[in-house]
């Protein structure tokens, strides 16, 4: 079939998994993807990288495929290929992804080109943010610095620092967007490489500095340390600092009190969930942006049933508006509407699994017991479980390098992050251990893990 069937098949598909998978795996692995090929018993995705489609094929595989099925009706195969391969470059891994350039310039940072000021419908619930993340772009460094946006997930806060760098950008600015989890993993693979400097240079030679889920840096005592250091700099260099987190500062425990103290220091806002009324017209707007004829009674029905935030609230509108395109109905209408939102409750989400169930998993796959993988014995076999069960604890599991290596006998930052990167080379490389961390995965996913644990 056309390749049009394909990329409109897989737009429903998507619809459905947005709902289904957490927002980091989506935003990773599945946002850049489309359908390529469609025929009677297989469906091609393209993938944004070799990485997103061995994901895809192992860890998502069950799930993609049933929801697939349950799209069309009919079971089909579904297999993923890297669609418009970057070209490889043979010189070594910079430590960073965008470092200082001569004359002081910045290669540019990778920012949502959707995430923009015009983009974002402010309401009751995110009105005052909205506002200050405006006001720091027309003054930065002098208004509301630093400006801490906090609230639940799916509320606008990246939406806002994206905005925020867009707009630097245009002026000329260096800018730079990270995660305190990749300030974390920056600053260990820094240390040991013994690359302090050029971390350093990085990450305070800047206009602005944009943080996002500054909560995860509780615990990091190391990482407070040098983020402490990291703000002093930017602050007193006048450049522009906004933070973004789940919680208020004051409900950072666990945090260093002074780097607390920096964060309360300039304007502290909040985004609430948004109210019908808000709800709605975010509907409005997303409808008029893809040119959609949305009616006032299935707008109120999404709006109705996707109260928690506006992600949830976005996915119900795309998986509406793929299935009508799919399905080639003359409108979108209630029926349409229903149809399109049925198999929700009906869904398997794709839940991470818990940080026990990756270790038995793991032990069990290499015949272990759970207990030897936080032994200090280095024979090889047990040193590769270790190092797989690390890595999946972070890939899957979403934990810090200071709860991993906790879990696995009280290893430090150090020796896990030199575990995770060793498997990720590995994986690129070695078709025996992609294959064992792919079965892995598979029982992982399947169920099969917590059925083994708890037989």
């Amino acid at each position: 079939m056309s390749d049009e069937a394909a990329r409109k098949l897989w737009e429903t598909v998507l619809g459905q998994l947005q709902l289904q998978v957490t927002r980091p795996n989506y935003d990773t692995y599945l946002r850049d993807t489309t359908g390529l090929e469609l025929t009677a018993e297989h469906l091609v995705v393209g993938a944004p990288n070799d990485y997103a489609a061995a994901w895809l094929s192992t860890r998502a595989l069950p799930l993609i495929s049933s929801t697939v099925s349950r799209v069309l009706g009919r079971r089909v195969e579904v297999t993923f290929r890297v669609h418009q391969p970057r070209p490889r470059d043979s010189a070594p891994s910079p430590l960073f992804r965008s470092t200082p350039l001569p004359g002081g310039e910045r290669s540019a940072p990778r920012f949502n080109p959707r995430f923009i000021f015009e983009r974002f419908v402010p309401g009751e619930n995110s009105q005052l943010a909205y506002a200050a993340a405006q006001a720091v772009t027309e003054n930065p460094g002098e208004l509301y610095n630093p400006l801490y946006i906090f609230g639940g997930p799916g509320m606008g806060k990246t939406h806002l620092l994206h905005a925020i760098g867009h707009r630097l950008i245009a002026q000329g600015k260096r800018v730079l967007y990270v995660t305190a989890e990749q300030f974390t993993s920056d600053f260990v693979t820094a240390l040991g490489q013994r690359r302090v400097d050029e971390f350093r240079s990085h990450y305070r030679q800047l206009d602005a500095l944009l943080v996002d889920d500054v909560h995860r840096l509780v615990g990091k005592e190391r990482t407070q340390e040098e983020f402490y250091h990291t703000f002093n700099t930017v602050y007193l260099e006048r450049g522009q600092i906004v933070l973004a987190a789940d919680r208020p500062p004051h409900a950072l425990t666990g945090l260093d009190a002074h780097l607390r103290s920096r964060f309360e220091g300039g304007l502290v806002v909040d985004i609430q969930p948004p109210s019908p009324q808000t709800r709605l017209a975010i509907l409005r707007a997303k409808s008029q942006e893809q040119r959609i004829d949305l009616p006032e009674e299935v707008a109120c029905y999404l709006a109705e049933l996707a109260s928690r935030n506006v992600r949830e609230l976005e996915g119900y509108l795309n998986r509406v508006i793929a299935y009508a395109r799919l399905v080639q109905a003359p409108a979108i209408d209630q029926r349409v509407a229903q149809e399109a939102l049925a198999a929700l409750s009906h869904a398997s989400p794709l839940q991470p699994p818990t940080a026990e169930t990756v270790i038995r998993t793991v032990a069990q796959f290499f015949n272990l017991s759970p207990q030897t993988l936080s032994s200090k014995s280095r024979s090889k076999l047990l040193a590769d479980a270790r190092h797989i069960a690390m890595y999946l604890l972070r890939e899957e599991c979403q934990l810090s390098l200071k709860d991993i290596g906790r879990l696995l006998g009280s290893r430090d930052h150090t020796t896990v992050i030199h575990a995770i990167r060793k498997i990720e080379v590995l994986l690129r490389t070695d078709p025996l251990l992609r294959r064992q961390v792919g079965e892995i995965r598979s029982i992982l996913s399947s169920g099969q893990a917590f059925n083994q644990a708890t037989a």
